[in-house]
């Protein structure tokens, strides 16, 4: 310790030196021992250093100066309150001495230390003073009227302390308004502005009250009708005010907007620009207020847009050439009188055009009427000749084409009638730009061959934009934009980076455009191209290979028999490819896309080369060795295997496989699956070249990637070897032995679903086909049952899982279908099994899940034994064999239907205690059956579930709910009246039916029922009011449903139905009631569950629907959620979160509400004697609350409330909080996870 002084004592002695080489090493050894964290000193070290650092600021020398400064920061954290303060006092009436040194130095030293105080709970009460002894003394500091810098010195600090620390400052808030607001009108244009800085940094965390105050002022100001210069102050100011404290403006929007209407008429360029800007800020901050004037604000811009007093648009300019030479004459005439520097209008056309921009990104509603009032207005300034302005109205039409794009993906597609064929419904934003298209074009291209960099690439952005939105829609206009693309890839003044503009618009234009538009330019298109390729700027070459991997596309696609011949531009394309292809030093990316560039042009045109394409293939061989190439080349030999043109691989195959053999082995994932599709290909296309003896390599690795840990690359390894198998029965004995085991453990695990599952059944049927003597169909089907006939509790203790069962019946089925002859025999042994009272239990389920598949495919016929077996399954004692019955049942009537749906409608009607085994049966065949062969039996099926529609059960009338639904989309137009009809005459129990049975006619793709069910859907959905609260809650699920799979059925109902919505979410004390068990008291609340129901579709509207929603009204509901019971807090907190990345403006209006139950719940204690249960509740609860909180702080204006600053600090210094947030940022990256998403099933 005592060393510590005593080493800063003789560094104390060293700066008081005369030599100021003595007192700047000093300095700077003392600003290197104050950055020790270790480094801690006595009360009397730090009164002499403060003492000392305070005395070097007056130091004669700069530099010594500077550092004296630097040391303050680490200073701050390491003395004691009082010095801190006596450092403060000092720097502050340092800042109002006359000499202009001293004052610039302290007011760096006082923003070093306002940047250094700490934030901290423990640190606040020091922060807390300090900024109290620096405000009121730059109070006074700003009074001083005499001195212009000292004032701009103190906005400027003081600027920055309301940024960092305004929480800290409340108690001052209003002294500072007060002494802040006489700035605005001091004769220095800088101090105004310092001025409006300091108070957008305070409008965000000040009390509702002195936002109210600061506005009225503004207002009581502006009808004063003040000379322009202070107008233009004071519009500023309302712009800042808004930009910062955003949607607290909303409420003085009513007399605001008509004063700055009022200005725009004034003849003041800058004047004008600050109302729009003003305009721009309202628009962004506050929508739903702005919304009443919205049409006055868009038809101001839409005047000042055009606002050129000083220049003469000749509209009939067809040629640049006679517009330049107009430009000339004017310039020449009007140089004496005018200049163009005087100029501002041009101010006013580009802030219109802003304010425009923000109207478009922020009201997604307006949009059709956007395309009628903004889009020809925005056309018709493309001809602007200022080019900053320019830039600006191809970024506003950009943001219309981008937010067309997102209406027409929310817009879901729904198609009119049955018939595939028919056209979908276009989105009407789209139909609405489609006609805007050729007017674009024209007045698009001929900015193309401008000089100016800025507006080409201007165009080229806007172009993509609009291919991106509307593919195809530029097709006749090709011609017109060939010559601008062509221009930029070969004017010589261009910049590279104009290059690369022009050569990814191309790329997307081919790829959004059919070949046929370009074949007829090929020979103006592909030279530019390919001097391109030749450039020395890798990008360049990168992306030319690009576009001409496209154009050999276009010269013949394949699938098309095309009337173009590509024979005269093979050559050139060939050569220049060739010749990057070959080089080795040049960078990665140029090397990855000549390989594929090269790559399509063997498989396009590789009959036009011949002799070369043993080089090409060679080259490639060695690529594949290279670590760095090995994928690409893998991905482009794919490519070529599986050419119509039926290229000759043989010379490299043998060495190539061998080489692909090994890459198998390798832990890169996306190199096994590219290296297994290569394969593939190469033994489904080029078998006749490939000796057996050349796939050993291969096949030795196969039977490791046969594995349930990762089932995509064992789908693709089975693929594999399900085409070996066809082409190479032969190499099947040697593998068999070693892949078949892992194919059976496969089958038997309970990941295997889908496609992979698919692929074994196709590798199995391969299998017996090939006839091969140990692979008979006997042995692959004792292979597959024998897990299912051990005992349940054999040695190795493996329990089969469920998943299992079924998937061994498709591969039995599929093996039967592969043998028909020896089909009836093992369906006798299947019956003799289900029979045979002493068999496991397992055995009984997997032959009747058997019977089932294998009936499935109709190869039962109608045969009675089996109807009997199924029946007496029926009356068994097990669960699992009587499920297993009905899944059977239903599969065979999907096989037979004219044999089995009549049984089994009379099996329902007759057995009551069987009806919801025997439903399960029906709802598979109402769900595989196609439409065509169900009409007949339509009547009976729905009469039969109509008898069953009021059944007492739940778990029946959810069976029959979704027979219905699924039936009525046999045949909609028919069938959906009668469940309107239905829904007025039934009991509660039959609208609750009803109502479910809607639920699942909703899919989540395009069908024929969507256009009816649009138009009828209101009607369902006003059970939403019924007065059974289980109707209601059954609206609900089913509203949720639609909102979910398909919101476009309901976005037009929003006004109508969130009311009722909304209604549910509130606790109702009527439905809450105490129920005494044993000596406690119980209390059961009847409403919960309508209110999570409710709560689930506000959920699932924010995704599907945000733009219906009136947010504020919707946080009112959500805010009272987080105080609901434990399920509907956990769903609440998770919209939070979603609300806080969706739409973070609105929730930031409501932080303060919001904070309460959130601290309230991460702060919740459990009793000590609770159950473990009650903790692991607890402790989820605080976890789903504390993501929340780490998505609203990742928000940056979040810490400006100082409630939210409170809490975050609270969160901080609390070790246990602490924890919970570091685990959540660590694992889900702060914000809501992919885990946290809801489980909408």
């Amino acid at each position: 310790m005592s060393s510590v002084s005593y080493h800063i004592s003789n560094l104390l002695e060293k700066m008081t030196s005369t030599d100021k080489d003595f007192r700047f090493m000093a300095t700077n050894d003392l600003m290197l021992e104050l950055q020790k964290d270790s480094i801690k000193l006595d009360e009397d070290s730090e009164r002499r250093v403060v003492t000392m650092l305070l005395k070097l600021l007056e130091d004669k020398n700069g530099e010594v100066q500077n550092l004296a400064v630097k040391c303050l920061a680490p200073l701050v954290s390491k003395v004691k309150e009082p010095q801190v303060e006596t450092m403060v006092d000092v720097l502050c009436s340092n800042m109002t001495s006359d000499k202009e040194q001293l004052r610039d130095i302290s007011s760096m030293g006082l923003k070093t230390v306002i940047a250094e105080l700490p934030l901290t709970s423990s640190g606040l009460t020091l922060t807390g003073s300090v900024c109290k002894k620096i405000t009121s003394q730059l109070i006074g500091a700003m009074g001083k009227h005499d001195d212009v810098s000292v004032q701009l010195e103190a906005l400027d600090i003081l600027s920055d302390m309301l940024g960092r620390l305004s929480g800290a400052l409340v108690s001052f808030h209003s002294s500072l308004l007060s002494s802040l607001l006489p700035q605005l009108t001091s004769p220095r244009m800088a101090v105004r502005k310092r001025s409006i800085l300091a108070l957008g940094h305070l409008v965000p965390c000040c009390s509702p009250a002195l936002f109210s105050q600061l506005t009225e002022h503004l207002m009581k100001e502006l009808a004063k009708g003040p000379p322009t210069s202070m107008t233009r102050t004071y519009i500023q100011c309302l712009a800042t005010i808004s930009r910062q404290g955003g949607h607290r403006v909303g409420e003085h929007l009513e007399k605001l907007i008509p004063m700055v209407v009022k200005f725009t008429g004034v003849e003041d360029d800058e004047l004008r620009e600050y109302c729009f800007q003003a305009f721009e800020a309202f628009i962004r901050r506050c929508p739903k207020e702005m919304s009443p004037h919205i049409a006055t604000v868009t038809q101001l811009c839409l005047k000042y847009m055009t606002f050129d007093p000083n220049y003469n648009y000749d509209d009939n300019e067809e040629e640049d050439e006679d517009r330049m030479d107009i430009d000339d004459e004017l310039e020449e005439e009007s140089d004496d009188e005018y200049s163009d520097d005087d100029d501002m209008s041009w101010k006013v056309r580009r802030s219109s055009i802003k304010c425009l921009e923000a109207l478009i990104s922020t009201r997604l509603d307006l949009l059709l009427s956007f395309y009628s009032s903004i889009c020809p207005a925005l056309l018709a300034r493309f001809k602007e000749r200022e080019e900053n302005v320019r830039a600006d109205v191809f970024t506003a039409f950009s943001t219309l084409l981008r937010q067309t794009r997102v209406a027409s993906s929310r817009h879901s597609l729904i198609v009119s009638g049955s018939d595939p064929g028919v056209r979908r419904e276009e989105e009407p934003a789209v139909a609405l730009l489609k006609k805007q298209v050729p007017a674009t074009v024209k007045a698009l291209h001929r900015q193309l061959k401008e000089k100016s960099i800025k507006s080409r690439q201007g165009c080229f952005c806007l172009l993509t934009e609009l291919a991106h939105t509307v593919p195809g829609a530029l097709e006749e206009h090709i011609p017109a934009l060939i010559p601008g693309i062509v221009f930029s890839l070969t004017d010589k003044s261009t910049l590279s980076t104009m290059r690369i503009d022009a050569l990814s618009f191309f790329n997307v234009l081919l790829l959004s455009h059919p070949p046929q538009a370009f074949q007829p330019h090929m020979q103006v298109l592909l030279p530019p191209v390919i001097a391109c390729i030749e450039d020395t700027f890798y990008k360049i070459t990168s992306e030319a290979l690009l576009v001409i991997q496209h154009l050999v596309k276009v010269m013949r696609p394949q699938g098309q028999a095309g009337g173009f011949d590509p024979k005269l531009f093979v050559k050139e394309v060939f050569s220049v490819t060739m010749k990057r292809l070959k080089a080795t030093d040049i960078d990665q990316e140029v090397k990855e896309r000549a390989i594929s560039c090269m790559g399509h042009i063997v498989c396009h045109l590789g009959d036009h080369l011949r002799a070369e394409v043993q080089a090409v293939l060679a080259i490639f061989l060695e690529r594949l060795k290279n670590e760095i190439t090995r994928l690409t080349a893998v991905r482009t030999i794919t490519l070529i295997a599986a050419s119509p043109l039926k290229i000759d691989m043989s010379p490299i195959l043998p060495e190539a496989l061998s080489v692909l053999g090994s890459f198998l082995r390798k832990n890169q994932r996306a190199l096994k699956l590219g290296t297994l599709a290569c394969l593939t290909a190469l033994v489904t296309h080029h078998a006749a070249s490939i000796k057996p003896a050349a796939l050993e390599p291969v096949l030795s690795e196969l039977p490791t990637l046969v594995d349930e840990s990762d089932m995509h690359v064992s789908q693709v390894s089975i693929t594999l070897l399900t085409g070996m198998a066809k082409a190479y029965p032969s190499t099947l004995a040697k593998i068999s032995s070693s892949v078949l085991p892992g194919v059976f453990r496969l089958i038997h695990s309970p990941l295997l679903q889908g496609s992979t599952l698919e692929a074994i059944l196709e590798y199995l049927q391969a299998l017996v086909l090939s006839k091969t003597s140990n692979l008979s169909y006997s042995q692959l089907l004792k292979s597959l049952m024998e897990p299912f006939h051990r005992s349940q509790s054999s040695a190795d203790g493996s329990i089969v899982h469920r998943q299992s069962y079924h998937s061994v019946a498709r591969c039995v089925a599929a093996l039967s279908s592969a043998s028909p002859k020896e089909t009836p025999g093992t369906v006798a042994g299947f019956i003799q099994q289900v029979k045979n009272p002493g068999s496991p239990e397992a055995a009984r389920v997997l032959a009747l899940l058997c019977l089932g598949e294998v009936g499935r495919k109709g190869s039962l016929g109608g045969s009675k034994e089996v109807q009997g077996v199924i029946l007496e399954a029926f009356s068994s004692t097990s669960e699992e064999v009587k499920t297993a019955a009905s899944c059977a049942l239903g599969s065979m009537a999907v096989g037979c239907l004219s044999d089995y749906l009549p049984f089994l409608l009379k099996e329902i009607s007759a057995q009551p205690r069987r009806q919801y085994l025997l439903l399960h049966s029906l709802k598979e065949v109402i769900s595989v059956c196609p439409a065509s062969s169900l009409s007949p039996h339509v009547e009976s099926v729905w009469a039969l579930l109509f008898q069953n529609c009021e059944c007492q059960e739940e778990g029946t009338r959810n069976l029959v709910a979704e027979c219905l639904g699924k039936l009525t989309l046999v045949n909609p137009a028919a069938l959906l009246p009668r469940l309107k009809q239905q829904l007025k005459t039934g009991s509660p129990l039959a609208r609750s039916t009803v109502v479910t049975a809607i639920k699942f006619t909703i899919v989540d793709h395009p069908a024929p029922i969507d256009s009816l069910l649009k138009d009828c859907i209101g009607d369902f959905l006003k059970t939403l009011q019924d007065e059974d609260i289980n109707v209601r809650r059954i609206a609900l699920v089913m509203f949720n449903s639609a909102a979910h799979n398909k919101p476009s059925l309901i976005r037009g109902l929003l006004g109508r139905v969130l009311p009722h919505l909304y209604k549910e979410t509130q606790i109702r004390k009527d439905l809450i009631r105490e129920v005494e068990m044993g000596p406690f008291k119980h209390t059961v609340d009847d409403g919960l569950d309508v209110r999570k129901a409710a709560f689930e579709c506000m959920y699932s509207l924010l995704d599907s629907c945000l733009e219906g929603l009136d947010i504020l009204q919707f946080l009112d509901h959500v805010e009272e959620g987080l105080k609901d019971h434990y399920d509907i807090r956990m769903l609440t907190f998770l919209m939070l979160a979603r609300l806080v990345s969706l739409c973070p403006a609105a929730v930031l209006q409501r932080l303060d509400r919001l904070v309460e139950p959130l601290k309230a719940t991460v702060t919740t204690k459990v009793k000590a004697g609770s159950v473990k249960q009650e903790f692991e509740k607890q402790e989820e609860l605080r976890r789903s609350a504390m993501r929340a909180v780490a998505a609203l702080l990742a928000v940056p204006e979040v810490e400006r409330s100082p409630s939210m600053a409170e809490f975050a600090n609270q969160i901080k210094t609390s070790t246990d909080m602490a924890s919970i947030y570091q685990s959540i940022k660590g694992g889900e990256g702060g914000g809501i996870g992919a885990t946290e998403s809801m489980d909408m099933s």
